[in-house]
């Protein structure tokens, strides 16, 4: 029997290399996720940047190959070892190491822009989680969740996750927009809000 997640535990979700897709549908809502990205990174006018939970690093090479100076960490090591070898095409130095959100503290992770996309819809306890980012951003931090209940009803509707009204593997934590801006707005300043389908991502500061 599994047991329940510890209350400062990520929960890891199922693999879906949703940056690569060739769906054609999958494909444009993630060019509407990566405008809406770029917009929002680029309106910081920094270029400076940790990603907590980098994934297979895509959002941190995309901006590196802008310019940026990034670096990032992940609860799952594969995922770290994929991101660096993006470094090694590269020819750069690994940037990315396994690290959990909770582990991270100013003096390792700290940046000017601070990125978590798709990370605190695993997380039991969002409230310390968004304590940790925001000692960590200085001044900006970038985040993206599923925007509930359009997720669900979109797995619904392509026949995925039946069983579980729709719910990803994984999905500990479900928001409306209006609920996850609220939320954000507890403790940060909430610059500007974008909704590409089916996601919430918010620009905030943290001084």
């Amino acid at each position: 029997m599994n047991e329940a997640p510890a209350a400062y535990d990520n929960v890891p979700g199922n693999y879906y290399d949703k940056y690569n897709t060739r769906n054609p549908i999958a494909r444009y809502l993630m060019d509407g996720f990566l405008s809406s990205f770029d917009m929002l990174t680029a309106k910081t006018g920094v270029r400076n940047a940790y990603e907590v939970g980098c994934g297979e690093g895509n959002l941190s090479i995309r901006l590196h190959d802008r310019g940026w100076n990034v670096r990032g960490s992940d609860l799952e090591s594969v995922s770290v070892s994929e991101a660096n070898e993006q470094c090694t095409k590269r020819g750069l130095e690994p940037i990315f190491e396994t690290r959990s959100l909770f582990d991270l503290t100013p003096e390792v992770a700290s940046a000017e822009l601070v990125i978590c996309c798709e990370v605190l819809e695993h997380i039991p306890d969002t409230e310390q989680a968004l304590a940790i980012l925001k000692s960590l951003a200085k001044p900006y931090l970038l985040v993206s969740v599923p925007r509930e209940p359009v997720w669900r009803a979109l797995n619904m509707a392509r026949g995925k996750y039946i069983r579980s009204l729709g719910n990803t593997p994984g999905h500990i934590q479900h928001w409306s927009s209006a609920s996850f801006i609220n939320l954000l707005g507890k403790s940060l300043e909430v610059v500007e809000v974008r909704k590409p389908l089916p996601w919430t991502m918010a620009l905030c500061r943290c001084d």
